[in-house]
């Protein structure tokens, strides 16, 4: 089958779905991968097809204005009163990100859609085409469940009428934010007016597939999600098989204890010289060895001199890197902290902003990490706490290595893979279907 996949944002955003799409390629299909055009050598290097979406989301990310924005986005209500500042600035970036993902899904005439939500009208191109579509996300989001309140809501104990309440505020938000553009294309493109958003039904009320790509070690599937909501485990995606590690970094790994790793990731805040200084004091406070990865610029390696205790990192795979550290010490992406909990090591989440705290929390409530220190407030004092912490506690460090060995016994892709086939088969049955009824065969 020819399978299109569109996602929008990140290097945690893409990178998911290229290892989907990997495994999707391996099974017989053809895969075009429709993301950013950062991130056209990056799916191509794994084997896939690219789709043209411009930068300007990416390019905003990373502007004096987006770092702001997102700085301002601890909770969800600060995400509203964010979301409705930046309205002017981003609506036009929404426009020509569907815009663009439409001329590529029309070029490749897909057989499914898989997308991220964040991939606006994904789902409605599948309608117009008449084809299948497939939500693909690493949040328990959209999904209503009673069994626990939505990411970035107060956590509070109400019951399961509150729980289910909090994820139906999260699908009117996010259909608020999305509705505009949507209606709009609908209505260019001859489409029925939705009324709301509903990832998990189509148009026609029949239930629409939807791949949650988080271990169930990690966070259990809700008792009461429907069966068209599937929980895969995590698709991870390990090496391209002709890296090779710098004999620097393999020469600081041999030469004592196992270090503990640093790193911010792609998204971070105005001043990561300040988060830079921390590290650096609470490593020397507690005597530890660490390894400092610049990322895309969340630490600021170039104007302060480090000791020689600290390894400075431009690039080494998780996968390869992570079994080798005591602790993981990072923003909490969805990415790096699958990677840390996969590797079986403790982490310490510093998280910054939108998905990170909730992480944080998942970190803290199963015993692998400390109480998030998120970056506003972190200190020399905190951060070394939390190091000790992570190096002597061994309670904590045999439950990391326990879900570890859960995580890496499990294989998210190619259970996402079959979840797929299913539906697409079950699609193409009723395909046949509608066609002899009509007479075509």
């Amino acid at each position: 089958m020819n399978i299109l996949i569109i996602t929008v944002g990140t290097q945690g955003d893409v990178q998911p779905y290229v290892a989907l799409g990997k495994g999707l390629k391996a099974a017989g299909h053809s895969v075009t991968v429709c993301t950013c055009a950062y991130f056209e050598s990056f799916v191509t290097a794994h084997g896939l097809d690219y789709a043209f979406m411009n930068d300007d989301l990416i390019k905003f990310m990373h502007s004096d204005d987006g770092k702001i924005a997102m700085e301002n986005t601890g909770n969800l209500w600060e995400a509203i009163r964010t979301a409705i500042k930046i309205i002017p600035t981003v609506g036009p970036m929404q426009r020509r990100q569907i815009d663009d993902s439409w001329q590529a899904t029309q070029a490749v005439q897909p057989d499914l859609i898989l997308y991220h939500p964040k991939a606006l009208c994904a789902p409605d191109f599948a309608e117009r085409l008449g084809v299948l579509s497939i939500i693909g996300f690493y949040l328990p989001l959209f999904a209503v469940t009673g069994d626990f309140p939505a990411m970035g809501l107060p956590q509070w104990k109400l019951g399961r009428w509150y729980n289910r309440l909090t994820h139906g505020l999260i699908n009117k938000a996010t259909w608020w934010g999305m509705r505009k553009h949507i209606s709009a294309w609908r209505k260019e493109n001859d489409l029925p007016r939705k009324q709301g958003i509903d990832f998990l039904n189509q148009s026609d009320g029949q239930p629409a597939p939807a791949l949650y790509a988080f271990s169930e070690s990690v966070i259990p599937r809700p008792t009461d999600w429907p069966e068209n909501a599937r929980v895969s485990g995590y698709w991870f995606l390990d090496q391209i098989d002709d890296w090779k590690p710098p004999a620097e970094l393999q020469e600081f790994l041999s030469n004592g204890e196992p270090p503990i790793y640093f790193g911010f990731g792609s998204i971070f805040g105005q001043d990561p010289l300040r988060l830079t200084k921390i590290i650096v004091e609470a490593v020397k406070a507690t005597g530890v060895r660490a390894i400092l990865a610049r990322g895309w610029g969340g630490l600021d390696l170039d104007q302060i001199e480090l000791p020689e205790t600290i390894f400075k990192l431009d690039f080494a795979p998780h996968d390869w890197l992570f079994p080798q550290v005591a602790a993981v010490v990072h923003h909490g992406g969805c990415g790096t902290t699958a990677a840390g909990l996969r590797a079986g090591r403790p982490s310490i989440l510093c998280p910054f902003f939108g998905d990170q705290p909730f992480w944080g929390s998942i970190i803290e409530n199963l015993g692998v990490g400390p109480t998030p220190l998120p970056q506003k407030k972190l200190t020399v004092e905190k951060l070394s706490a939390a190091i000790r912490q992570v190096t002597t506690d061994t309670a904590m460090i045999e439950k990391a290595d326990q879900i570890g060995q859960r995580i890496r016994s499990e294989d998210g892709v190619a259970n996402a893979v079959k979840f797929i086939d299913q539906w697409l088969a079950r699609d193409s049955e009723l395909s046949l279907v509608d066609r002899k009824s009509d007479g075509l065969q």
